[in-house]
């Protein structure tokens, strides 16, 4: 029965102008809406609840549910957006991206190895490679609040409740644990220690 009701979405999305690469590898939902113009790649899981806008890009292996997307989004490969998620204009989000319950604002760009719960971003705001939002301490859920135009170096934790103003930088390799303020950089970082002409024990 799955197997029909499946078909039949395929065939509805492909006439009404969805382009699918292996439709027979993508999997829909009852309650799935889709724009005009949008692309879908071999093996995409689009679970419940999930809208997508117009001229949106959706690459293989990612998994969508409960999410808005607006128009001209770019996502995955290998991307999966949880429950509660809005991805506003000509954001994108790329390969091995997890988001939940978060806003990623105009034009801001996520694209790789991260993870974002719990948060809000501005406009035009750049996610390092490695960057996670530390949103839970075991007992409850903080938020993190990313204002436009910050850019957050790679390999960064974002300790919430914390907010980074507008055009902000993060550098990379940073753990941030208090609010940075509007223009600024926000460094945590040990130094480097060198050991000249060093020799390893032998076994």
């Amino acid at each position: 029965m799955e197997v029909i009701n499946q078909n039949k979405l395929r065939k509805k999305f492909i006439k009404s102008g969805v382009k699918m690469f292996g439709p027979e590898t993508i999997f829909f939902s009852k309650d799935t809406k889709i724009g005009n113009n949008v692309t879908i790649e071999p093996y995409v899981v689009i679970g419940p609840k999930v809208k997508i806008g117009n001229n949106v890009i959706i690459k293989s292996f990612s998994h969508l549910e409960s999410c808005k997307i607006e128009n001209k989004v770019e996502i995955g490969p290998y991307a999966r957006i949880r429950p509660n998620t809005v991805l506003k204009e000509e954001s994108k989000v790329g390969n091995f991206v997890e988001i939940k319950k978060s806003i990623v604002g105009k034009k801001s760009k996520i694209n790789h190895l991260s993870y974002v719960g719990d948060s809000v971003l501005g406009k035009s705001v750049n996610i390092g490679a490695g960057t996670i939002t530390c949103n839970y301490d075991g007992i409850k859920k903080s938020k993190t609040n990313i204002k436009d135009k910050v850019f957050i170096g790679s390999n960064s934790s974002l300790v919430a409740p914390v907010t980074i103003e507008k055009e902000s930088i993060v550098g990379a390799g940073s753990v941030i644990t208090k609010n940075v303020q509007k223009k600024s950089l926000a460094l945590t970082r040990s130094p480097q220690l060198e050991v000249k002409n060093y020799k390893r024990k032998k076994k």
